[in-house]
């Protein structure tokens, strides 16, 4: 009894071993940690498809981004489909979204507020950096945009964001 225990223990080992030491060369490595200064602002460029985090002057990181599932032109009101353009903070973060994690941006301003509502329309709000999800992984195979206004990036990349972000950085969205 003894001797056929320690021969199933032997190769449910010999099981364990194969399969954590296997695996493809070619997989993507996990990012390196950031030990530099503080990130101080976020770019983001709509036409080019790219957000910027950067400490003093320097990039020290870069991301693709998809956008709002209208990317042209500055987000005017709620449902619209756009991603805002101007001047924000981060203003919240959220570890329980349901893309992921994501990164509140301060929109609607008191401008964009007037402006919306000066079409007769509501701003709408909401408006975050965040990771894909279940949800955001189903909608990316059919369309690079297709957030309601956000700016998506994928879940590792999410993961490394929001640990070098916190709330009051500065964040720039250029058309």
């Amino acid at each position: 009894m003894i001797r056929a225990f320690r021969a199933l223990i032997a190769v449910v080992a010999v099981a364990l071993v194969a399969s954590c030491g296997g695996g493809d060369s070619q997989l993507p490595s996990k990012p390196q940690p950031y030990s530099g200064p503080p990130v101080t602002q976020v770019i983001v460029k709509k036409t080019e498809r790219k957000m910027y985090l950067v400490a003093g002057k320097n990039v020290v990181r870069s991301y693709d981004i998809g956008l709002g599932s209208q990317p042209m032109g500055a987000k005017q009101y709620e449902g619209d489909g756009k991603t805002p353009e101007g001047m924000y903070f981060i203003d919240r973060k959220n570890p329980y979204s349901r893309y992921h994690l994501s990164l509140g941006i301060s929109y609607p301003s008191a401008r964009d507020i007037a402006h919306a509502t000066q079409m007769g329309q509501r701003p709408g709000g909401d408006i975050m950096i965040h990771g894909l999800g279940p949800e955001g992984k189903n909608l990316i195979k059919q369309r690079r945009d297709w957030t309601a206004g956000c700016i998506a990036v994928n879940d590792d990349e999410i993961e490394e964001i929001f640990s070098l972000l916190n709330p009051g950085v500065a964040v720039f969205i250029y058309p």
